[in-house]
């Protein structure tokens, strides 16, 4: 469900932020993991209306306008007004004028970026922050473009590997439609006054047919109320954070739903630590990457490493690691090239995913088409069975 909080931060006054949370309590608890102090919560209703298209800022592509424009030695103001004059939408030329506006002002980058939080993500602020004291803004911008394209890379080979399933389904699910919606209810007509012990199946079939014939306007007005609430589901804000839990109850799914969100943890947080972060804040950071279960174990782990304890331990103990992740983080410790073990870490994961990826979408193809095969089939078979009891009778 989609809340809306009204809340407080040094520097930003009183801002309205938006989260996708399970209840109000979750909702506040994300905004105080980024630092604000909760006003108030409003929203959590379902919403029977469509959501609204909302311009989304083009941030890795003016990411990477802005590195090519800081390596060719043109000033950082100078590269937003060059972005800000070629840009062609408003929306996006009114986001970089008013990075421009307080620059001008005297506030640091870093501060421009902070005062739009919906549109420049936190880590991204804080690894430009990061810069600030070291002077190397575009080594930042350039960890970030690789970061974000490979978060990227992963991303479509998920999707990828999802569309001929979903294009199989959807398909098949047509022609079974198509096949109890029509043609059934017509040869149920042609059946009606046959006499002749069917099978059990076949009869039920015919009698589905005739329900369908009798009441087609009913049937058909119920099956476009079912698909559309089915629609209204999908685009709720919620709805991927529920099927993702419905997967991790899979038998085999919740272990590569957990490593495939503790990959996305280790390549955020090497980016930071690689950029200067220090590990407490940089864990406060990525806290949002993670679900309720695997973010509570993060809390665990943040309290062990105040504590004094090593990273590596602190992870183990609050079973945030995998084997390869747990002696990287050990071969990081000793080396002191933390942020890099970790991004090792995020890369061996994300070559095991795609082979795991690739051999379950090999597996799954096949069955899937000869589950379809079989559902279609049987329904044809069954509708052809009372024409050989008939040809029997005949004989």
């Amino acid at each position: 469900m989609r809340f809306q909080v009204k809340a407080m931060k040094a520097g930003e006054g009183v801002v309205s932020l938006s989260f996708d949370a399970r209840d109000a309590r979750d909702a506040r608890a994300q905004a105080t993991d980024k630092g604000y102090a909760v006003l108030g919560v409003q929203g959590g209703a379902w919403s029977l209306s469509l959501p609204q298209r909302r311009h989304r800022f083009p941030l890795l592509l003016f990411t990477q306008e802005l590195l090519a424009l800081l390596n060719a030695g043109i000033s950082l103001v100078e590269a937003l007004e060059t972005l800000a004059e070629k840009e062609s939408r408003a929306e996006s030329r009114s986001v970089l004028q008013g990075l421009l506006d307080l620059l001008r002002e005297g506030k640091s980058f870093s501060a421009a970026l902070q005062a739009n939080p919906a549109i420049f993500p936190d880590l991204y602020v804080a690894s430009v922050r990061a810069s600030e004291r070291t002077g190397d803004l575009s080594e930042a911008l350039a960890r970030y473009v690789t970061y974000q394209t490979q978060l990227d890379l992963v991303r479509k080979k998920l999707v990828s590997a999802s569309i001929y399933p979903a294009i199989l389904l959807i398909v098949g699910g047509m022609v079974t439609m198509f096949l109890l919606g029509y043609v059934v209810p017509r040869f149920s007509h042609v059946y009606e006054d046959m006499g002749g012990d069917l099978p059990l199946l076949s009869r039920l079939l015919l009698r589905w047919g005739s329900l369908i014939d009798e009441n087609g306007p009913l049937t058909g007005g119920i099956f476009l109320a079912v698909v559309g609430l089915v629609a209204w589901w999908i685009i709720q804000p919620g709805t991927r954070a529920r099927m993702l839990r419905a997967m991790r109850r899979i038998p085999g799914f919740h272990e590569r739903v957990r490593v495939y969100q503790l990959t996305r943890f280790y390549r955020t947080l090497g980016m930071l630590l690689t950029g200067g972060i220090s590990v407490v804040p940089a864990l406060g950071m990525v806290a949002g990457l993670l679900d309720a279960e695997l973010r509570a174990r993060l809390d665990q782990a943040t309290r062990l490493v105040r504590e004094g304890r090593p990273m590596s331990d602190s992870m183990e103990t609050a079973g945030l690691v995998t084997p390869v992740a747990l002696r990287l983080l050990r071969v990081g410790e000793r080396s002191g090239q933390m942020g890099e073990m970790m991004e090792r870490i995020a890369t061996f994961h994300d070559e095991e995913m795609a082979r795991w990826v690739d051999w379950f979408t090999k597996t799954f193809e096949p069955l899937l088409m000869a589950l379809i095969g079989v559902v279609i089939g049987g329904i044809v078979v069954l509708m052809y069975l009372p024409i050989f009891e008939l040809a029997g009778s005949v004989r």
